[in-house]
Order: C-alpha cells, then structure tokens, then sequence
C-alpha cells in the first residue's frame, strides 16, 4: 500500500493538479479531502504522510484558511512549496447560456480574482462560496447553482462545459502557492534558495511593538516575503503574525534572528525552512554585507578572543 498525501479537493481542483506536479506524487495514494481543515487534519492523526493546500494568491495575499489551521492545532511543518498560475473557466450545464445564469459558485479566495469580470459580464448574478472550486463544480453538475469558476480541466469530470475560458482580472501575473505539509521533522538541508516560516505571538501589546519583531530580521539583512496579521480569538486586537522570510534555519543570520524572537516572544511556532519554488539556487541575491555566515562566525571568533584577552 503506497504512502499517500491528502489534498483540498474534490478531484479536479487547482490544488490537485499543482500536487501532480511534484515527482514524488506519483508514487503515493493521493486522497481528496472537502476542506483544507480535514486534509490537515488527516496528517495530525497519522491518516496521510503529507497534505498538499494552497496558502497564497497574488491577489489576495495569504489563504486565510490555511494560515489559521497551521497557527492553531498539534505542529505541522512545511516541506515543499509550488507555484501555479492560474486562469478561471466558467463551468455550466451543457445548453446553458450566459443569460441564463443567476447563481455562481467558487472558492472564496476565487472571487477577488474575478470580481471584475463578474461586474462586467454577470453584475446580477449572485455569490454563492464552496469549499473548493471543484465542489462548485460538482454543485453546479447536481443543479444547485448555475455556473462555476474553476479550472477548465474540471469540465470533463463533471459532465460540464467551459462557456467562458481565460478568465482573471490580473491573467498575466495570477499565480496561487501550495504548499506541502507533514508532520514536524529535521528539515532539509538548504539549497541556497530557501524560504522559512514562522509565527510569532507578541508577549504584551506595546508601542513599537511589530518594530521590535521586524528588527530582529532587519538588523540581519533578512528580507520577509509575506507578513499577515492573524486573530488570535483571544478579543479584539489580540493578533499575531504570520511571516515568511528569506533563507533557511541552518543559515546563521535566520539561525540568530530565531533565536532573538524566542527570546522577545511570547510564543514562536516554526513553520519550516524549505525551497523556494520561485528562484533556483544560485539565482538569489548574496546576503547583505555583514550577513553571511562567514561573517558570523568571524564576529562570533573575535568576541571569544576578546574574552579571553587575545585581541
């Protein structure tokens, strides 16, 4: 019986052709899942080897969904990232017309991505969110809603047609990120194009507060790649803060600038250090002067001769 990992589904989602991607996905089972929660979830609890979810668009910014199931919930850790980019059909019922459509459907992170062509083509048209944009395929095949956004590739697996094709407000830069996640382990040995996550809960709410955060990757010459606030649930204006930045734990500046958040933190929750799925190795800026790690461990030798009355 093969490994398998679980993904958004139902069959037919972005998220499962961006998994199919992966070389090692075909030689695992892999299982759809109606949430990105339960497929999650079926990795907490020894169900599946991995789960594959997306966790960012270029328009939206970071999957709401996804960031609030990692930041809560036994530790998972992030492995793998893929990028897709992403265009919108719009599904129906075979002999259905445009005019016809009353009622459409989509993942919720779906709609900003296509607002604008709805404003132009569909204005009267009603919102309805699925659990993926596959779901609202198979919830327009079932004759609940008129027409869905998905990916045209879904059409043939639920009896459907593409009546509209290449739809995007922003077709020539959209782009969606997956991510794949397992149980926490030793990461991988970094590339020199690496990515590494974390969340970080403020110990008290002060002024200066996310400076005093920020500065511990600033003062390394670390650049982040996405910061997003998240609720904690514990009131109003109770947050914390989901980051990614440049680089990879084994990296002495990342390594360090950890180590100041674990210090000035009330909670620090590592997330993964994992290759980029943008760049290459050896395409990605040098750290910045006084950064690298020869220059750590330089800065680390002088100050132990200064201890020892050697300089």
């Amino acid at each position: 019986m093969p490994a398998s990992y679980a993904y958004l589904g139902p069959e037919g989602t972005f998220t499962e052709v961006a998994l199919r991607t992966l070389p090692e996905a075909a030689t695992r089972e892999l299982i759809p899942y109606v949430s990105v929660q339960s497929a999650l979830d079926a990795v907490r609890v020894g169900e599946a080897e991995a789960a594959f979810v997306p966790i960012e668009n270029s328009v939206e910014g970071g999957i709401t969904t996804t960031l609030d199931e990692l930041v809560a919930g036994a530790p998972l850790m992030i492995y793998r990232e893929v990028l897709l980019s992403i265009t919108f059909a719009l599904l129906v019922r075979p002999g259905t017309k445009l005019s016809d459509i009353k009622t459409v459907s989509a993942h919720p992170a779906a709609q900003s991505q296509v607002r604008n062509w709805l404003r132009a083509h569909l204005p009267d048209a009603d919102w309805e969110s699925a659990a993926s944009n596959a779901d609202a395929a198979r919830l327009v095949q079932e004759g609940r809603y008129d027409a869905a956004f998905a990916g045209e590739f879904a059409a043939a697996r639920y009896g459907l047609e593409a009546l509209e094709t290449g739809i995007h407000d922003f077709p020539e830069t959209a782009q969606t990120r997956f991510v794949l996640v397992g149980r926490p382990a030793r990461p991988a040995a970094p590339t020199g194009a690496d990515k590494t996550s974390v969340v970080l809960w403020q110990r008290d709410d002060h002024p200066g507060g996310l400076r005093d955060l920020l500065g511990e990757f600033a003062t390394r010459g670390i650049n982040l790649m996405l910061l997003q606030s998240r609720p904690t649930g514990a009131g109003i204006g109770n947050y914390c803060f989901c980051i990614d930045a440049e680089g990879h734990i084994a990296d002495r500046r990342v390594a360090e600038a950890l180590m100041g958040l674990k210090r000035i933190c009330l909670e620090v929750r590592f997330l993964g250090s994992y290759p980029r799925a943008d760049v290459r190795p050896g395409e990605t800026e040098p750290p910045r002067p006084g950064t690298s790690d020869e220059e750590f461990v330089s800065a680390a030798d002088w100050v132990a001769r200064c201890q020892d009355g050697r300089f």
